[in-house]
């Protein structure tokens, strides 16, 4: 049953039985702008949702993994790359659908002999120049926002991470 429980101020899944309140809160996700001069990795998805469209390699942080860790790890699943993390490049927070997505700005390992290959969630990768990013077949709009802040401050060091546009955008 839903219910406001005892010194809380919203609504949740409250056992009628045994008073378990069911917190759920937002997912974390984790991926990476990697860059390998001047060009960006992007995965086409061999899964849902958005099958068939462009994003970097990211997904859900697991238990016991640090947001590089987990960055890394997505990397290595979607396009089998080993990376070298720079920093958090942004945060957004996306309330609709309860997620709350960190980007880094990445690297390949071995720069001077990146590999890349799909993994099994991922139809095809690519390393794409600016010009090259396929922009309307990008599955996501934080795709965009992340690409968008990487490429503002690409050539700086790393400052503040990119937050949410302003609505609309």
């Amino acid at each position: 049953m839903r219910s406001i429980p005892a010194g809380d101020t919203r609504e949740r899944a409250v056992c009628v039985t045994c008073g378990f309140i069911d917190y759920q809160n937002p997912r974390v996700i984790v991926g990476s702008v990697v860059v390998h001069h001047g060009h960006v990795l992007l995965c086409r998805r061999a899964i849902e949702p958005r099958r068939g469209f462009w994003t970097l390699p990211a997904g859900f942080l697991e238990l016991g993994e640090t947001i590089a860790e987990g960055a890394a790890r997505e990397a290595w699943e979607e396009a089998e790359a080993r990376i070298a993390i720079e920093g958090v490049l942004a945060i957004y927070s996306i309330g609709r659908i309860g997620q709350v997505q960190i980007i880094h700005r990445a690297r390949f390992a071995d720069l001077a002999n990146p590999h890349i290959a799909a993994g099994p969630e991922s139809a095809e990768v690519g390393l794409f120049a600016w010009a090259e990013i396929p922009w309307p077949d990008l599955a996501f709009p934080s795709v965009h926002w992340a690409l968008t802040a990487w490429h503002a401050g690409r050539d700086a060091p790393l400052g503040a991470p990119a937050t949410n546009p302003p609505a609309g955008l």
